[in-house]
């Protein structure tokens, strides 16, 4: 009996031991993968995006977040890009800047951006996605050397000016230049410089905007009337509410024309205006058998 009791003793212990010693050989990394789940560098919307937004620098941020089922759909940052975070590298840029979330594919804020989730100027559908129900597209040609294009990016709003230059002697010197606006508060769609000429400063880039039926005719008698040019907008309204890049054709103000003489008085008095005298012809009298011309003024 006593034999056995020992026996039993050794056995529970033996048992014991080995239970410790598994427990001490198994892995623990599983239990701390689930409660520390690896983490990437992506970009993500700051913003919730509703279908047919563009894309632009305040939209997107990187940022650390789980890493994604599908790694290959979202944006990671280059090396350079992790030097100087939180900038966004050249390549993404390209990529990203300009490019509008598709139909049916919202991200909400926090959420990567997915590359399947957005279309990409040039690409075949796009127009179809970004355009406001009932608006239309127009490319224009614009003045590099005259515009603030340079600033500008698609979702921005900006006002169409026009400039026109009237010559001939019948023509006021202080009405011979105007500049006044055309259309207000239009969508920029895209902008693109299909060759080498807006290096020059001439009529070389296009943008296209986002326009009413009415204000596409305005904008096309506007471009055979003289210069275009584009004025950015603030992005918010005048009541400060914000004014998101999906919204249609903004309201309006309505600006005056601005004048050379509104610009420079000194025009007024460059060129003394010329007093035309228009001479009568004299009025004949006749008194009796005498007949006399009279002057008049």
């Amino acid at each position: 009996m006593r034999a056995k009791t020992i026996l039993t003793v050794l056995f529970l212990i033996s048992l014991a031991v080995a239970v410790i010693v598994v427990l001490r050989a198994m892995p623990t990394h599983d239990v701390n993968a689930n409660n520390n789940p690896p983490k990437d560098e992506v970009l993500v919307a700051t913003v919730s995006l509703a279908a047919g937004t563009l894309l632009r620098a305040q939209d997107v941020t990187w940022q650390s977040v789980t890493r994604p089922a599908e790694p290959g759909e979202i944006f990671r940052p280059s090396a350079a890009a992790r030097r100087v975070k939180p900038e966004i590298d050249e390549e993404t840029r390209a990529e990203v800047y300009g490019a509008a979330v598709r139909p049916a594919r919202d991200t909400a804020a926090g959420e990567p951006i997915r590359r399947g989730n957005i279309v990409k100027p040039g690409d075949r559908d796009f127009l179809q996605v970004v355009l406001t129900p009932g608006a239309r597209a127009i490319a224009i040609p614009v003045s590099t050397s005259g515009a603030s294009t340079g600033l500008l990016f698609p979702g921005d709003r900006v006002d169409v000016i026009l400039t026109q230059n009237f010559k001939g002697e019948s023509a006021v010197i202080t009405r011979r230049s105007v500049s006044e606006t055309v259309v207000e508060n239009l969508r920029v769609l895209a902008i693109d410089t299909p060759d080498a000429k807006a290096q020059s400063g001439s009529f070389g880039r296009t943008v296209t905007l986002e326009v009413t039926p009415q204000q596409a005719e305005k904008v096309n008698v506007a471009t055979e009337l003289g210069k275009l040019s584009l004025t950015l907008r603030s992005v918010s309204g005048p009541d400060g509410v914000l004014i998101t890049s999906t919204a249609g054709p903004g309201p309006t103000t309505g600006v005056k024309p601005t004048w050379a003489g509104d610009v420079s008085p000194a025009l007024g008095g460059a060129m003394p205006e010329k007093t035309i005298t228009v001479q009568q012809p004299p009025v004949e009298v006749v008194r009796g058998s005498k007949r006399e011309a009279v002057k008049t003024e």
